[in-house]
Parts: C-alpha cells; sequence; structure tokens
C-alpha cells in the first residue's frame, strides 16, 4: 500500500489530491457516505470499493473508502475492537492480515483480554490522525468531528472499546425514523469545555468573594446550555453524545452511556437519572450489547434504574 515515491519528480503529473482523491460518483458507496457517514462525511479521502492514492507527508499511499471508515472511526472513538471494523467485503477487520493490517504505521494495534475473550485493539497513530485532519473539509454549519490517537487510560479500555458498538445501535435506530448523524463527540470533548468553562469562570471571579449559590447557577446555566444534566450539584456527561438532524431540519443529540457490571450504588443511581440512553455489556464480547432486555446482573439492572 506504501509507496516510496519522491513527490519533486511526481507532483505535476498526479492530480491536486490535497483536497480529495477525485472520486466522488465511483459508486453507489460515494452517496451513501457523503450523506449518511458522519465520521467520514467531511473528509477529502476516496469513496467507494477502488483504491486512490492519497498524499500522506512526504509519499503517497492508495485507499479505499472502508480504509478510510477505519482510520476514521478509530479517530473518533479513541479506540476500536479491531473486529468492529469492516473491510470492503463487509467482512470483520483483522490486525493480522488485510485492509487493517495494511494501515500499519496510521493505526496501532493491541492485543487485549476482555473478560473471557481476546481482542485486538485499534488506536490512530498521530500520523493517522494528521492524514485525516490534512484532508478535512471545512464546514460552517457543522461543528467538525474530532478524531484521537493513541491508547489513554488503560483501565477503562474495556469499557470505551464497546462505546462504538453502542453508537452503532443508536445511529441504526436513528436512521430507521429518518435521522441523519452529523457528529460524534466523546465525554473526553465535552469535559475539556467544561473544564475551560471553570478555569474562565474562575478567572473572571478572581479577587472576588466565594459565592456558592451563584457559582452553582452559573454551572447550571452553562449545562443547560449545551443539554447536559445536574443531579445533586454534579454536571453529568454521556459517554458518547450523537448529534443529528431529524427529516424536518431539527438538530437535536441522543446521550449515551455505556453501563459495565461495575456500576453500583449512587453512582448507577445517579446515571439513571440523567436520561440517557444506557447499553449494558457484559464484562466479555461475546455479545453485542443492547440497550433493552434482561440485563446480565439483575441486581445491577435493579440498581441502575
Amino acid at each position: 500500500m506504501w509507496r516510496d515515491i519522491d513527490p519533486r519528480d511526481d507532483e505535476r503529473e498526479r492530480p491536486d489530491l490535497s483536497r480529495g482523491s477525485g472520486t466522488r460518483g465511483d459508486d453507489t458507496a460515494s452517496t451513501r457516505a457523503e450523506s449518511g457517514d458522519a465520521l467520514t462525511r467531511h473528509l477529502d479521502l476516496p469513496r467507494g470499493s477502488t483504491r486512490r492514492p492519497v498524499r500522506d507527508r512526504d509519499r503517497w499511499i492508495d485507499l479505499r473508502e472502508s480504509e478510510v471508515r477505519m482510520l476514521a472511526t478509530a479517530g473518533a472513538f479513541r479506540v476500536v475492537v479491531a473486529s468492529d471494523l469492516r473491510d470492503h467485503h463487509g467482512r470483520p477487520a483483522s490486525a493480522s492480515n488485510g485492509e487493517l493490517r495494511g494501515l500499519r504505521g496510521l493505526v496501532e494495534t493491541r492485543p487485549y483480554v476482555i473478560g473471557q475473550d481476546r481482542a485486538a485493539l485499534v488506536t490512530l497513530t498521530d500520523r493517522g490522525r494528521e492524514l485525516l485532519e490534512r484532508h478535512r473539509r471545512t464546514d460552517r454549519e457543522v461543528a467538525p468531528q474530532t478524531y484521537y490517537a493513541g491508547f489513554v487510560k488503560p483501565r477503562e479500555l474495556s469499557h470505551d472499546a464497546q462505546l462504538y458498538r453502542a453508537y452503532e445501535r443508536s445511529a441504526e435506530r436513528l436512521k430507521e425514523k429518518g435521522a441523519v448523524v452529523t457528529r460524534v463527540v466523546l465525554d473526553y470533548e465535552l469535559k475539556r469545555d467544561y473544564q475551560r468553562f471553570l478555569h474562565d469562570l474562575k478567572r473572571e471571579r478572581r479577587g472576588q468573594e466565594q459565592d456558592a449559590e451563584r457559582h452553582a447557577a452559573d454551572v447550571a446555566e452553562w449545562a443547560a446550555s449545551r443539554d447536559l444534566p445536574v443531579i445533586d450539584g454534579h454536571v453529568h456527561f454521556p459517554d458518547v453524545r450523537i448529534e443529528y438532524e431529524r427529516p424536518d431540519g431539527d438538530r437535536k443529540v441522543e446521550d449515551i452511556e455505556v453501563v459495565t457490571p461495575h456500576y453500583r450504588g449512587a453512582y448507577a443511581a445517579a446515571k439513571g437519572r440523567t436520561g440517557f440512553s444506557a447499553y449494558r455489556i457484559s464484562t466479555g464480547l461475546g455479545g453485542r450489547g443492547g440497550r433493552s432486555g434482561r440485563s446480565p446482573n439483575p441486581r445491577i439492572f435493579e440498581e441502575f434504574l
């Protein structure tokens, strides 16, 4: 897949690919990705099953739509299970062969055990994230999709690796209602914005007498402006926020919480009051999760409710 070519020798002979691959209309997948895939819709990268050359730093690489989506999915969710990704034939991706293996250098894979199941986890490298950013289109009407790189918070990998599964369930349900997903927001981004707000608020009130009620009111106003719940004085953040547009053009959000057997007591009760869509998962990878149905642990399910 990698082409070691001196771009100075080839620049005049190639089309300008800095803003895409010139492959729109390649096949029906182009229209689908442009209109319905929030993870790739703002990327000027190849559509369709035919690989096209893409500029990556000082070299060219060949990519097809399924590989672009692998990169965008790993970037949008920071970490995904390799087998949750799909190649251009619709088959589960493998870290040891096929398209995912061909993306080495743009993605990093790591063996991992979740429950009793072995899996390969995938994340973007800095180079992979840079490639997506380089080929991003700007859209002033929609906030840009954020892409992440690198493994973080090792203790939370088994939880975070299953966020994409929950997203797939919600996105499919929204699609059935005619909605179009426009962006995916992780709790990292929401919490980062909250910390910036608190920092700015502290700087603004520097030297003033501390007023707990006023501070709580400011926090509540900030949270309300972002459709985030405040329970017992604390702002709660979903694991994943899906921004979407309804058929009538109205823009809405759906917040997702991935619930593990570790959710207990007051913490679980508070999460149950947030109104987030809860996806219960077991500790392993054998099932695909689900939003409804019987919980694998009735006591945890009752506490969560």
